[in-house]
């Protein structure tokens, strides 16, 4: 019987696919999860601070928490404080990702001035235009969105 070593390429690929078998899947999931850009979750804007200012507020670089694989900013260690202590009551519906995009079953970027709080939850759309759009009917858009969000939740596309 005759041995053949395995060539360079098919090393790294063997060890690549050691690597992805041994990484937890629910890292990767979180990593899709949460809409997020170089600033942080909400392009990092304050999650508590539309629900204690009724306004979007910018995060501070160094009032951070990592929560669902992103970084989320605050404006003050106060906001910090209440969002540790319920993170589900300030985190975005859909990992922050557009409400109307969801309800229609994809992930689309979120702008922190299109948003809305229904029934104590923070809702945010593409843009203060589609914000509008889906406000005509939100309670069909927000069960709709919710029937999606189970299966589109890990999906890594993002429309922009």
């Amino acid at each position: 019987m005759e041995v053949v070593a395995p060539s360079l390429s098919e090393k790294m690929k063997n060890l690549l696919v050691g690597i992805f078998l041994f990484v937890p899947s629910t890292l990767w999931a979180q990593r899709s999860t949460v809409f997020t850009t170089a600033q942080g979750a909400i392009r990092g804007y304050d999650p508590v601070a539309y629900f204690t200012e009724g306004r979007e507020v910018m995060g501070k670089k160094e009032i951070v928490f990592d929560h669902l694989g992103a970084q989320w900013h605050f404006a003050s260690e106060e906001n910090l404080n209440l969002f540790k202590q319920d993170p589900e009551k300030y985190t975005p519906q859909f990992g922050g990702y557009c409400a109307y995009g969801m309800s229609r079953g994809y992930k689309a970027e979120t702008q922190p001035n299109a948003w809305t709080i229904v029934q104590g939850k923070l809702y945010l759309n593409y843009n203060v235009d589609v914000r509008s759009k889906w406000s005509q009917d939100m309670a069909n858009y927000i069960q709709k969105a919710e029937a999606h969000w189970p299966t589109v939740r890990a999906d890594v596309t993002v429309k922009k």
